[in-house]
């Protein structure tokens, strides 16, 4: 994974099928990548759901999650209407897993991402990472604990 410190690298993915979202265009605030394998695999979707219930967590926080998987824009548009996410699902297709390659976190071995978390503060740094072995969903709870501890540092330094 991205050494904490490191400036996060930009990219610009389908968020629907007909638009696409850049990293960059997030500056002022806090961003959750929350790479994930595959839509409709049952960790996936307890995952995704899990940060759909906690977006007004998030939203204290000034913070936006992204959820990024090597999936068609046409399958993550389907997952979403499917379970009334309110959240972007990035789709990292083509070239596939380009974006996940250059977080460090594409599995060659089975053509698919690995469970990765990153949290990256408002000037696009990365702060907070968290790789999670596949079959085990990683919570929110070290995403909270990260975005408490970047309001915290600003709070300190003001």
């Amino acid at each position: 994974m991205l050494p904490i410190g490191t400036i996060a690298p930009d990219f610009e993915l389908f968020a629907t099928p007909d638009q696409k979202l850049r990293l960059s265009d997030l500056r002022n605030k806090k961003v959750v990548l929350a790479f994930y394998p595959a839509d409709w695999s049952p960790v996936c979707d307890d995952q995704m759901t899990l940060y759909n219930e906690m977006a007004s967590y998030f939203a204290r926080h000034n913070a936006q999650v992204l959820g990024i998987s090597v999936d068609s824009k046409w399958s993550h548009l389907a997952f979403t209407d499917h379970r009334n996410f309110h959240f972007p699902l990035l789709s990292d297709f083509e070239p596939k897993g380009e974006v996940a390659r250059l977080y460090e976190v594409y599995n060659t071995k089975t053509g698919d991402n690995l469970r990765a978390l990153y949290v990256i503060d408002e000037e696009g740094v990365v702060r907070w990472h968290y790789l999670s072995p596949v079959g085990i969903n990683p919570g929110a709870e070290g995403i909270l604990k990260a975005l408490e501890e970047i309001d915290n540092l600003k709070t300190v330094n003001q």
